[in-house]
């Protein structure tokens, strides 16, 4: 995006930015793009790399124009580390390091080929999202000879590319000496990342397996092919600009890594213009995206994977969050505390505005209906979490809160998510009578003033009215009330608290913990 977003982003939401930016153009058809390597389990970056773009494509759906959606699944990349979750079959992928990923073999034998299994995850996390995308393998495209002309292209104009590829890679040419735009599979040991092109004319090329690609060394072997043979990929430089020529983008978006100063957005535009004579789509960015304060790693197995974390929050908390109104701001789903409660309060909140009182909330209902349109539940989060805790019994939760599917949509992510260990130390607890030492007489004066048909506020200021009256602190009262209900010093906002558990049980506790 250009420089004056950044004032835009303060005033309206993403999708309306880039859609204004689109239309511009005038055009009733448009071409969304995007691409992902799937080297390990998918996360939270992973699944940007397809929701946005499908995001800003329903947007443009929804005003009546025609937007198509290519989503490049690239297996073609090598195989540059074992995932901490595939560790133990490092026997059998050792020696598969630096192959083209479609060429690995899956370990665990339930897909074709490494590849295919991570990119199987990521479709069933599209399903999961609600996201009905059409994903295309870029090694079926490349045996197709889809990529062949714009090979043949760089291979003529070469001295041209490696010109391009340095300077908007802040190298020297000097650098690229042994720098060709293809990457060839060696016949002999199958392995990408340790070619090397040593001649070429428009149709054919020679090379040499010999590189040391650091976790891989080549075999050695010199071999000889044709670009109509499809055993090769292109530089990534230029293997991206060409699907998105292929395909006559409009618009793609990429992470901060490729959107640098030098980065591979720096190149593809000036491909587009001077080799491949188009105009190139427009480019957005998205912030980097972290879960729990950590930025995750498919290849090294860092953070917590998408498959996990679709078992620990609802599908509509997850969209919301990552389509909130700034695409370029970093992102931390932390899904520890109160930092989640907090996510759920606002979600809940917002899904209810028909009339957004200022622009900020216009932005986020802006977000829910093209996120999310609406949820699955109607007890808030944190009602059904307190009720639970006191009760265990999802179907009497349901019940009491009058939304026995809501809560029973939203149990399985509760129960994971107390199991986890995240939950606030307040609503981690369960009900049992004990005892108390301190406080008595205010306690007993409680007792005499709760009435069953109080609400969670007036109960809440009858304790602090208490305390007033009693001359004492009203946190040590706090604190004789749970200890009386729970057992610990601390627990959940009082009023709610004591009116969940019901006023008359509440009552027959207490009398119970200072008699």
């Amino acid at each position: 995006m250009e420089k004056k977003s950044k004032e835009e982003m303060r005033n309206k939401h993403w999708t309306e930015i880039l859609v204004e930016r689109l239309l511009e153009g005038k055009k009733t058809q448009y071409v969304i793009t995007g691409g992902m390597t799937t080297s390990g389990p998918a996360h939270l970056g992973t699944i940007c790399e397809f929701l946005y773009p499908y995001t800003l494509q329903q947007t443009i759906l929804d005003l009546g124009k025609v937007a198509d959606f290519y989503f490049i699944g690239d297996i073609l990349d090598a195989f540059d580390g074992i995932p901490l979750e595939m560790q133990k079959y490092s026997g059998i992928l050792a020696t598969e390091l630096g192959k083209p990923l479609v060429y690995v073999v899956d370990p665990l034998g339930c897909h074709t080929s490494f590849g295919d299994h991570y990119l199987d995850q990521a479709k069933k996390l599209m399903k999961w999202l609600g996201a009905e995308i059409n994903v295309l393998k870029v090694n079926e495209l490349y045996n197709e000879g889809r990529f062949d002309p714009y090979t043949v292209e760089y291979f003529r104009q070469e001295p041209k590319v490696k010109e391009i590829v340095a300077a908007t890679s802040m190298r020297k040419i000097e650098d690229l000496k042994d720098w060709s735009p293809i990457m060839p599979i060696c016949e002999k040991c199958g392995k990408i990342a340790t070619t090397r092109v040593t001649w070429h004319n428009d149709a054919e090329y020679e090379y040499v397996c010999n590189r040391d690609a650091k976790y891989t060394k080549g075999c050695g072997y010199c071999g000889r092919s044709k670009i109509s043979d499809h055993k090769y990929k292109l530089q990534w430089r230029l293997h991206w600009p060409s699907w998105q020529a292929m395909f006559n983008s409009s618009i793609e978006g990429s992470g901060m890594d490729h959107m640098t100063m030098g980065g591979s957005a720096t190149t593809a535009p000036v491909i587009h213009k001077e080799i491949l004579n188009r105009e190139p789509p427009v480019l957005f960015k998205y912030g980097f995206i972290f879960i729990n304060g950590q930025k995750p790693s498919k290849s090294k197995g860092i953070g917590m994977s998408a498959a996990e974390l679709s078992t620990l929050i609802p599908p509509e908390m997850l969209k919301y969050s990552l389509i909130e109104p700034d695409i370029q701001k970093d992102k931390d789903i932390d899904l520890t505390g109160d930092r989640l409660i907090a996510l759920y309060n606002d979600l809940e909140r917002i899904s209810t505005v028909n009339e957004p009182g200022n622009r900020a909330d216009e932005k986020k209902l802006l977000a829910f209906r093209v996120a999310v349109k609406r949820l699955g539940w109607k007890s808030s989060f944190v009602d059904t979490l307190l009720n639970y805790q006191i009760y265990h019994d999802w179907d009497k939760v349901g019940e009491l809160l009058g939304d026995p599917e809501g809560v029973k949509y939203l149990s399985a992510y509760i129960e994971r998510w107390l199991a986890k260990g995240y939950a606030p130390d307040r609503y981690n607890f369960s009900i049992k009578e004990t005892k108390i030492d301190t406080n008595k007489n205010a306690v007993r004066r409680l007792i005499s003033g709760l009435k069953p048909s109080m609400t969670n506020l007036e109960v809440h200021n009858l304790v602090y009215e208490t305390a007033k009256a009693e001359g004492i602190d009203a946190d040590s009262l706090f604190t004789s009330i749970y200890t009386a209900l729970i057992g610990k010093d601390k627990g959940p906002r009082v009023g709610k608290f004591i009116v969940a558990i019901g006023i008359d049980r509440v009552r027959q506790m207490l009398e119970f913990a200072i008699s």
